[in-house]
């Protein structure tokens, strides 16, 4: 099984490292095939790759859901 999750660009770095946050855990990755993120855009994170940036009303839905489950202990 494979996920990939949505986080806030914070910062980016020299080449195309970028730091995110992932529901407040901040995390060094690759935004090489997401060269377009800018601070404060949503990428879906996999492996610690960028893969895409996301629109910021479906990445909070996104993490809305994943809040829901966590919730009901799934």
């Amino acid at each position: 099984m494979c996920l990939a999750l949505p986080a806030r660009v914070i910062e980016r770095l020299a080449g195309d490292q970028a730091i995110v946050d992932l529901g407040g855990v901040r995390k060094q990755i690759s935004i090489a095939l997401a060269a377009e993120a800018q601070v404060g855009d949503y990428v879906i994170v996999h492996v610690g790759h960028a893969l895409g940036v996301l629109d910021e009303a479906e990445a909070l839905a996104t993490l809305a859901l994943f809040a829901e489950l966590a919730q009901s202990g799934r």
